[in-house]
């Protein structure tokens, strides 16, 4: 085994193990959501990915399938694909549960999903926490335009790389702007509940706006629009203080620096 499938199944456990608690924490509102149909996306993504009603669409890194379920709900036929074996299973028990059929999961690595999944779709989704687990973007972008019909639109909102560059108490610079080399660090609990009993090391990279642009253009990916914004949606991070508008900022650091960016892509 090489160093870095080494670095992926290490994560891969990672996810395996946090995937219970996030399934029962209140940052998931997972009962709530399950009783009153909600809807998991954040205002960012609902306000820019527009109707997806009769659409196909792609879902990277889908996680326990959340967010992948709620696009089901929207309308839209939905294929999940995430590195966690737990995460994949929970989100099939979910979609059981609450009765969506246009939903369907693929567990694998995502660089590998051309040798997992067959089609092409109207519009591939990933949002939050993605791409720090890939330590390369160009394999990346090359599944992405693999999956997308001709005129069909790439979708994504993440973390500013520029909150991936501080400490995990968010209080001072630590890590590089652009992926110079594995970030390897040692956790305890995780961002739904850190006071949870386990323990896990993981590795990620970071990427800067140019790296992640590029990667797409390259392939012939046409930018629609891209935006920044300086809140999080999620109280996920540390020393974050919640605005009148129910969004997080860095504590010291409100409206100063981005949280959030997205980004909407064609291909011709």
């Amino acid at each position: 085994m090489t160093t870095l499938e080494q670095y992926f199944e290490a994560n891969k456990s990672g996810w395996d193990i946090r995937t219970k608690t996030h399934l029962n924490s209140e940052f998931y509102g997972v009962e709530k959501w399950k009783k009153e149909g909600g809807n998991s996306l954040t205002p960012i993504e609902l306000r820019e990915i527009g109707d997806v009603r009769g659409k196909t669409i792609l879902h990277l890194q889908c996680h326990f399938g959340q967010d992948t379920l709620s696009l089901a709900r929207m309308g839209a036929q939905v294929t999940g694909c995430d590195l966690s074996p737990e995460a994949i299973k929970t989100a099939e028990s979910l979609a059981q549960e609450i009765g969506i059929n246009d939903a369907k999961f693929v567990c694998c690595n995502v660089y590998d999903l051309p040798q997992h999944l067959e089609g092409q779709f109207d519009m591939v989704f990933t949002s939050y926490g993605t791409i720090g687990w890939l330590p390369d973007l160009k394999p990346w972008a090359a599944v992405i335009k693999h999956f997308l019909k001709p005129g069909g639109t790439f979708y994504m909102a993440d973390f500013h790389p520029v909150v991936w560059m501080m400490d995990d108490d968010l209080t001072h610079l630590k890590y590089a702007y652009h992926n110079t080399t594995v970030i390897e660090t040692d956790q305890t609990g995780t961002y739904a509940d850190r006071d949870a009993p386990f323990s896990y090391k993981e590795y990620g990279w970071n990427h800067s706006i140019s790296e992640i642009l590029n990667s797409l253009l390259e392939l012939g990916l046409q930018l629609q629009f891209f935006n920044e914004y300086s809140y999080s949606p999620y109280n996920c991070f540390a020393n974050t203080v919640q605005g009148a508008d129910g969004f997080y900022r860095v504590k010291g650091l409100e409206d100063i620096i981005p949280m959030v960016y997205s980004l909407k892509m064609r291909v011709s």
